[in-house]
């Protein structure tokens, strides 16, 4: 996957999609959070996303069923991949020393992150 970055109303209809698999534009506008956006910017918005290859859809007649062309957790995955990469300069040691000092985690959460790790180790 290229390195592409999404808009925050990129972000929310992408969130529709992953959560719906396959949604036609009316259905769109339903799913979509108060203040609900106009159907035109909601066009433009998933054409700009077609363009980026981020969704397709299937024409039926009229009316087309979009549908995600990535994944949500291959683009989560990008996304804190580029994150460490600008932050932490790439080292996700760095990463890590910040998120467990910074994000105030109780005991019990350091010790579920060190099995985590654990576990990693043995495999």
């Amino acid at each position: 996957m290229k390195d592409i970055k999404l808009t925050d109303s990129e972000k929310i209809l992408m969130d529709i999609l992953w959560e719906k698999k396959k949604i036609f534009m009316k259905d769109i506008l339903e799913a979509y959070p108060d203040p609900k956006p106009a159907a035109t910017t909601i066009a433009t918005l998933l054409k700009r996303m077609q363009n980026k290859d981020l969704v397709g859809y299937t024409l039926y007649g009229n009316s087309r069923e979009y549908y995600p062309k990535v994944e949500k957790g291959e683009y989560f995955k990008e996304e804190m991949t580029s994150m460490i990469d600008r932050f932490f300069n790439s080292s996700v040691t760095q990463f890590a020393s910040f998120f467990t000092s910074n994000a105030k985690l109780s005991q019990k959460q350091l010790k579920e992150l060190r099995d985590i790790i654990d576990e990693q180790i043995k495999e």
